[in-house]
Order: C-alpha cells, then sequence, then structure tokens
C-alpha cells in the first residue's frame, strides 16, 4: 500500500536568506500516528505548513495518495490548495478560536468550504452540519459546553473544541502544531487523549509537533526528528537513546518528563 503522504526532498528558504528546511524525505503511512520532534527552530513548524501549503515550498515534492488518485502539493496552484486544506485540516499551539462565539458555532465553522457564506455569516447551518458538530464535540468529550462562548473555557477545553472543528472538514490527514505547548502538563495528556481518540477510532492520520520526549513515547507510533532543518532521525520513538538524544537535542540537553 502507498504511504498517504511522500515527502521528497522538500526544502523551505525564506525571503531573507533563512534555510528552514534543507531537502528532508520521509513517508508518511495512512492511519499512523506520527511526530515530529526538535529544538525551536529546527524546522518542525515550517514543514507541517508547507505540507498544506500554508507556506510555499522552494523545493521538493509532497505527494499526496487518495483513492483519488495522486497529487502533488509542493507544486499545487489556486483553488486546489483551498481544496487540499479541507483534507489536510489543522490545528495549532494558539487554538484560534473567536472568542465571543459559542463552542458549537466555532465548531461549525470548521465546514464553512462546504455552506454558505451568507448562510454562515447569519448563524445559519443545515441541520447535518449541527449533527455532525455535536458529534465530534461528544467524540472529545465537550459536548456540555456547546452553547457556552469561547472565552469562558480553559485552554485544554479550547484545544478540544479547535479538534472539533478541524474533524467537521472530514480531513484525511490532522495535522497539529505543538497543540499543548500552552497547556499545563495536567491538560496535555488529556488533549494528547483526545488526539490518540481520534487516530485510533476515526482512523484518521495525525502528523504532530512535540517538545517533549515522554509525550513522544506515550502517543507516537513512529517519530521523525529535525535538527536545523535536516532529517536527523526516523523510527521508532523508544529507540531514542541517550545518544540519539543528545545528537537531536545538543550536548548537555536534559530531557523533562511530562508526568
Amino acid at each position: 500500500m502507498k504511504p498517504i503522504l511522500e515527502v521528497k526532498n522538500i526544502e523551505k528558504t525564506y525571503p531573507n536568506g533563512v534555510q528552514a528546511l534543507k531537502g528532508v524525505s520521509f513517508d508518511v503511512k495512512k492511519g499512523e500516528f506520527l511526530v515530529v520532534i526538535g529544538l525551536s527552530g529546527s524546522g518542525k513548524s515550517t514543514l507541517l505548513r508547507c505540507l498544506n501549503r500554508l507556506h510555499d515550498p522552494t523545493g521538493g515534492e509532497v505527494i499526496f495518495n487518495t483513492e483519488k488518485g495522486s497529487a502533488d502539493i509542493a507544486n499545487m496552484k489556486g483553488g486546489k490548495i483551498r481544496h487540499l486544506r479541507k483534507d489536510l485540516a489543522m490545528i495549532f499551539q494558539h487554538f484560534n478560536l473567536i472568542p465571543r462565539h459559542t463552542v458549537l458555532s466555532n465548531v461549525l465553522m470548521g465546514g464553512l468550504g462546504h455552506t454558505s457564506t451568507i448562510k454562515s455569516m447569519l448563524g445559519i447551518f443545515p441541520e447535518e452540519d449541527i449533527a455532525r458538530a455535536k458529534k465530534y464535540l461528544k467524540l472529545v468529550g465537550i459536548e456540555e459546553k456547546a452553547n457556552v462562548r469561547a472565552d469562558q473555557l480553559s485552554g485544554g477545553q479550547q484545544q478540544r473544541v479547535a479538534i472539533a472543528r478541524a474533524l467537521t472538514q472530514n480531513p484525511k490527514i490532522l495535522l497539529a502544531d505543538e497543540p499543548v505547548a500552552s497547556l499545563d502538563p495536567a491538560t496535555c495528556h488529556t488533549v494528547m487523549d483526545y488526539l490518540k481518540k481520534v487516530n485510533q477510532e476515526l482512523g484518521i492520520t495525525i502528523i504532530c509537533n512535540l517538545h517533549f520526549l515522554s509525550l513522544v513515547r506515550q502517543y507516537a507510533t513512529r517519530v521523525v526528528a529535525l535538527k536545523d532543518g535536516k532529517l536527523m532521525y526516523e523510527g521508532d520513538p523508544k529507540n531514542i537513546d541517550d545518544a540519539w538524544f543528545e545528537q537531536i537535542y545538543g550536548e548537555g540537553a536534559k530531557e523533562v518528563h511530562i508526568e
């Protein structure tokens, strides 16, 4: 079976000359929970943004394989990119919710790609969209907050709303860019548990950036490590020993555990 994504020599150079990605290559298997690790500035966030074209790669290919065929994300143009983002949904470190809107309204915003703009502005959504939004709120354990304003929720609850919102796009891949970096340690596991649930119960492939190896070992089926924009490691997270940790994070770095 073909991998769902084939990342081939992807490069990204910013206008100021900074090379964020330097020929990174790896495959993503359908249904896996792949975690990308590395120091801040290693290229993790740039990589995810290149995968769904929030950033334009400056070289390489990203082959997206589905039952409908294959397409090179890195070289897509115009409307095809907008359509792609329905298949590669993304959640961010800072949630990106609309504070004054209700939880349900925020989740429904995820389906705007197939809803009339005028109706959505008036808060009119099809019954099937509302039912789908409520289903995903239930999946992430927050359905009782549907009519609460988003700014009344804790950080962990807001991130769960963001997950539900992404799921309304019916994505094939969920990209999670440092989804627990803004949360306290106790809440980290709650959010990660729901991402694992999405992965296992819905079969959605997840690519997630994380800092903490203790979380990586618990949740990842496979790990990719970046350093200075280059691929350093690809494989089982359990095989990252002290020597590999030092290569990825630098000499003298100490591992921090999230219990």
